[in-house]
């Protein structure tokens, strides 16, 4: 494959069909069997193809609409985020249209290469694309990227990783030696920014860390992390997100680990229940709303002014719960 953008005959040459069956997947599915249609896209996802439309200047009279990818909706974290950029995108006369991942690059890249053909742009939120993929389709339409970041795309993120190192002192000066980290997942740029805050900051305090996981990013991902943390000598652990902390949390009350009598837990996000949990969840906050805002600005600004980057980076802070406390003195 050459150097270029990626073409019906690169897709072709990766999954060994002809052209015309890699146009016809694209133009006409119906035309084409649906195990070859799924080896197609298989392949153009991986070598970045979009077809097409997407290639097209953006025609004079085409809908003003930004899509916006989260990679879980039911995760409370993006829902004053939506709220936010769906209220700017709204101010600056543009529909926002909403796309659920799933926590997987092959349903986003599906999706976007859908939607893109009429959109105008994109936000994408914590993808979990890779880097070559987010460049080409950034060929193609103007993208800000959310808590990632990718040289020469617009990039806003939460600075978690100011916000881990603050955990990692806020247990050092309770009494905690042997702390977790409770991983998200293995694909998550974000996720691998915060374990290396959460290393290098205990390492500087001389704390052990361990690294549990990866885990999915949801409350089942955070019970079966707290089967894995009961199995290590840790008095403490920082999760990725909240809901793996919550998980977590329900798992140990459960198992009979009194939180944060025997054990203490600190999540990232702050989402709405953080602080509605027995006892509320001491955790990692940012501000969401000003991050989803801030995305359709960015956006808006390249549609309106040409190529620029223009990223940001927002503090985060430490708010302080009822879930960490001095280990017991056995421990």
């Amino acid at each position: 494959m050459d150097q270029g953008r990626p073409t019906i005959y690169d897709v072709a040459e990766r999954c060994g069909v002809a052209a015309s069956t890699v146009s016809r997947t694209f133009s006409h599915p119906s035309r084409v069997n649906p195990a070859t249609r799924a080896k197609v896209r298989a392949a153009a996802d991986e070598i970045g193809y979009l077809p097409r439309p997407l290639a097209r200047a953006e025609a004079p009279g085409r809908a003003r609409t930004i899509t916006l990818v989260v990679t879980d909706i039911a995760n409370p974290y993006y829902a004053p985020l939506i709220k936010a950029a769906q209220s700017q995108a709204l101010a600056k006369d543009y529909a926002l249209a909403l796309v659920d991942s799933d926590e997987s690059p092959r349903v986003e890249a599906s999706n976007l290469r859908q939607l893109l053909a009429t959109a105008s742009g994109a936000v994408l939120a914590t993808s979990r694309l890779s880097d070559d993929v987010i460049r080409q389709i950034a060929q193609h339409r103007p993208l800000v990227i959310v808590n990632r970041e990718i040289d020469g795309i617009p990039s806003l993120v939460v600075d978690t990783a100011a916000g881990m190192r603050k955990a990692v002192r806020h247990l050092a000066a309770i009494g905690h030696r042997r702390i977790a980290y409770l991983s998200g997942p293995r694909n998550s740029w974000i996720n691998s920014v915060r374990w290396r805050a959460v290393q290098e900051e205990s390492g500087a305090l001389g704390l052990d860390a361990a690294f549990v996981g990866p885990h999915v990013p949801n409350l089942q991902g955070g019970r079966e992390a707290a089967d894995a943390l009961m199995l290590q000598r840790a008095t403490a652990a920082i999760a990725y997100n909240d809901l793996i902390a919550i998980g977590a949390l329900q798992r140990l009350q459960a198992a009979g680990v009194s939180v944060p009598a025997d054990f203490s837990l600190i999540g990232c996000d702050d989402i709405f229940g953080a602080d509605l949990t027995s006892p509320g969840l001491t955790t990692i906050a940012g501000p969401t709303e000003r991050l989803g805002r801030s995305a359709v600005d960015a956006l808006h600004a390249q549609l309106t002014r040409g190529p620029g980057v223009e990223s940001a980076l927002f503090d985060a802070h430490l708010v302080t719960r009822g879930s960490t406390a001095a280990p017991r003195d056995d421990n």
